[in-house]
């Protein structure tokens, strides 16, 4: 059965405004179940965590089911997940945390497809250690990272290889797996970036042999914040600086100060949301199968949705005069960034706004790749496709560009 996006889309409150969304890569929108979930959690007896009162045990089993949803959502260990304020404020505290076993001979790997969020607190961690920094390239015309560049410069020296799944520019998937056995040959962790891949197909991180793996809600229909998953044998060799009476367990540990129960709740909202999508295209409201086996469903539906108004769009984009499209690679997110000859990329963002189309423009902090590309420091116009999003959006965006142009 095709799926079902108008039923979809009357879950988001915000849609009724009018605006045709391509901005998700850089924070989606959110459906009614989740404000309410948010709305229900911060608006009811709650209390620090404890088992005494109702509103101890309540703060509780927000956190013990947020940490069940994202362990269904990412094919992980509940007794891994780490919440933190966002995948960038986790990648720095681990990186801190990390960089303590580290010092002058060892090197650490990052590559120039990923958002700055997992380069820079490499780079910043190894330079106060001591360390040296080894840099992957990918092919700027085609866009893809190859498991053999990471090859070439990872040693018997390396520690870290941080890369991404998916790139937030221009959207190639690196071959994740590949590069978990070249780190784990030489001994090092492989660092994930999951950001933007996250939203767009299921996670499997023991079956893609990831030591970490960060995501952030907000990119799939749930609250800021990030989510870190790693395996709790991991986790316990690894000493955070904390406050001496917070607690010493994992994943407890790594997470400071009392936890935002609203947003945990959010969160969690956000994955039921997601495993009922399947089913709410078939026109079946019945729980069928376990969660995770629902995420993986919903997931092929997902994807099958967004390749098919990605098929729709990305032609009509590339016939468009002017205009030149940088995602190339053979796999990659429905995420496209373009540039029109002569033109400024936040113009043809603002003349779309006009339009009511929501597209915008920049290097969305993925620095190194649009310097790469060859765009400097201006990047260009990105459109990234959601569950949400319809053909009328695809019709909308491609009738504002040739006005435009």
């Amino acid at each position: 059965m095709p799926f079902d996006v108008a039923s979809v889309r009357a879950h988001f409150p915000s849609l009724a405004e009018g605006g045709a969304h391509f901005d998700g890569p850089g924070g989606s929108q959110v459906p009614d179940v989740v404000g309410r979930a948010i709305a229900d959690t911060v608006t009811a007896a709650i209390s620090n965590r404890g088992t005494f009162t109702p509103s101890e045990r309540r703060a509780d089993a927000v956190v013990a089911d947020f940490r069940s949803a994202y362990a269904d959502f990412l094919g992980a260990d509940p007794r891994g997940i780490v919440h933190g304020r966002s995948a960038t404020a986790l990648t720095y505290d681990f990186s801190r945390t990390l960089a303590k076993n580290w010092g002058p001979g060892d090197e650490i790997v990052v590559t120039r497809l990923d958002h700055d969020s997992n380069v820079r607190p490499w780079v910043q961690a190894a330079q106060s250690a001591g360390a040296t920094m080894r840099w992957v390239d990918f092919d700027p015309a085609t866009g893809e990272l190859t498991a053999d560049a990471v090859a070439a410069v990872v040693t018997e020296r390396t520690r870290l290889v941080a890369t991404t799944a998916a790139s937030n520019l221009i959207g190639t998937k690196p071959p994740v797996c590949h590069i978990s056995r070249l780190a784990h040959e030489v001994g090092a962790l492989h660092w994930v970036d999951g950001v933007h891949a996250t939203a767009h197909a299921s996670v499997d991180i023991v079956a893609l042999d990831a030591d970490v793996w960060t995501c952030s809600p907000y990119k799939f229909m749930g609250p800021h914040c990030g989510v870190l998953a790693a395996s709790p044998d991991l986790l316990e060799t690894l000493h955070p600086d904390k406050l001496l009476p917070s607690t010493n367990d994992v994943p407890e540990r790594f997470e400071f100060g009392t936890l935002p129960y609203e947003a945990l709740a959010g969160a969690t909202a956000a994955v039921d949301f997601i495993a009922g999508l399947a089913e709410s295209s078939e026109g079946d409201d019945t729980a069928s199968g376990t969660r995770r086996e629902r995420i993986e469903a919903s997931m092929k539906a997902v994807h099958a949705h967004e390749r098919a108004l990605l098929d729709v769009l990305e032609p009509a984009l590339r016939g468009l005069p002017g205009v030149t499209v940088h995602s190339n690679a053979a796999k990659r997110t429905p995420t496209l960034l373009f540039t029109v000859e002569g033109r400024d990329p936040q113009e043809i963002r603002g003349l779309l706004a006009e339009r009511g189309v929501n597209a915008p423009a920049g290097h969305f902090y993925a620095i190194e790749c649009s310097r790469h590309l060859g765009l400097g420091d201006v990047g260009g116009v990105r459109v990234g496709l959601a569950p949400y999003t319809s053909e009328n959006d695809i019709d909308r965006l491609v009738t504002g560009l040739r006005e435009i142009l």
